[in-house]
């Protein structure tokens, strides 16, 4: 099913890291850089305990970054499978080794270090789809037997998270997936199908979900039914981002991050905090970075002549947007809270590497741009 790439010119390693996107790099350490200042803040003009370690990791992420980006193409398409099996083994040993915490168990720990392993997946599964869609023919690529594959290197990690139990990761995991079958040449019809399925199966869904879930759902559809318990987080956070008007209330003197009413400040909530010091121009400005790496990596999929490529670089800006856009309006309000990081603004060492590894899988892409690979023609009936 392996095909050896077409005839074509292997750039060297100076020739590699000419053609890195500099501009792209500018941006995302500009938002590592934001996340460093915001995190000195919330601990009250301290580097200690997050943003010493935020640049610490964000350093380790580069040469991550790197390494990843100036590798030839052909080790990651040789690498897909293994590393989607490594990480659904790891995801599989979740619930049987992993620690818990606060009623989930979603970490495994070795030798003192801790990780997610739903992380590690979220660039796995995307690596494992590309390399399956570009050796899969475009007559077969709407072919029902022909999604059985992708839909279940997408569906047993929707399951195996939303046991943990993580919704907000098995959502990413699905609008991602979903966005790359699409992308591949799926017929739209299919996902009209997924989704009255899914819809069919909602009351069964909510019967079966824990009570905290539910509890966050009810507080999203009506935050002030509990102000000092479940709708605590949402409403402390809608008064800050108010609170911060157009042009905020300045650097280190937002009233409810300093004098801790808003929750999880260094996490999931530190774009309120960042709101309610930068104000409302300062949070759009934030977000047009984000909007302007959106456009970088699409810019850079487009450029892609290989199928693999593309839709690597497609899946990994699918990923950034899903974090960017549920962190977002999950601070707001528009959706219930669950526990998704903003990227590399956030504290926190697993989702900051992973994600410097899937953008390195973009350099990879962009810098193999002219690489093309022979399509061997699979009949997958």
């Amino acid at each position: 099913m392996f095909s050896e790439p077409l005839e074509s010119p292997r750039p060297g390693f100076s020739e590699k890291l000419w053609s890195l996107n500099w501009t792209f790099l500018l941006l995302i350490t500009a938002l590592a850089c934001v996340g460093a200042a915001s995190l000195y803040s919330v601990a009250g003009g301290s580097l200690d305990p997050w943003a010493e370690t935020h640049v610490i990791r964000y350093c380790l992420g580069l040469g991550i970054l790197f390494a990843v980006a100036l590798v030839d193409i052909r080790v990651w398409v040789r690498a897909a499978y293994p590393t989607y099996l490594v990480a659904l083994v790891l995801l599989v040993a979740v619930p049987f080794l992993g620690a818990e915490n606060g009623g989930a168990r979603r970490w495994l720990e070795f030798g003192g270090i801790s990780f997610q392993p739903a992380e590690f997946m979220k660039i796995a599964m995307i690596l494992a789809m590309a390399r399956y869609y570009q050796w899969l023919s475009p007559r077969h690529m709407s072919n029902p037997l022909a999604l059985l594959v992708p839909v279940a290197m997408v569906g047993v990690p929707v399951a195996l998270v939303a046991l943990q139990p993580d919704l907000g990761t098995a959502v990413l995991f699905a609008a991602v997936g979903g966005g790359i079958l699409f992308l591949a040449g799926a017929s739209w019809i299919y996902f009209v199908f997924g989704i009255v399925g899914v819809l069919s199966v909602v009351p069964f869904l909510w019967n079966n979900l824990h009570d905290y879930q539910k509890a966050r759902i009810m507080t999203f559809i009506d935050p002030d039914k509990d102000p000092l318990g479940a709708g605590y987080h949402i409403l402390q956070s809608k008064i800050a981002l108010g609170s911060g008007g157009v042009l905020g209330k300045g650097y280190m003197k937002g009233t409810q991050s300093q004098l801790n009413f808003l929750p999880e400040k260094h996490t999931d909530f530190i774009f309120t905090m960042f709101a309610e010091e930068m104000g409302f121009v300062g949070a759009i400005a934030l977000l047009l970075v984000y909007l302007l790496i959106l456009l970088a990596i699409t810019f850079m999929a487009l450029r892609c002549q290989n199928q693999f490529g593309r839709l690597v670089a497609a899946g990994v800006g699918m990923t950034l947007f899903v974090y960017v856009f549920i962190n977002v309006a999950m601070v707001m309000g528009l959706v219930p809270v669950v526990g998704i990081p903003l990227p590399l603004v956030s504290y926190g060492g697993t989702s900051m590497l992973t994600l410097m590894f899937g953008l390195g899988l973009v350099l990879n892409a962009h810098v193999h741009r002219k690489t093309r690979f022979r399509r061997h023609e699979v009949d997958v009936l």
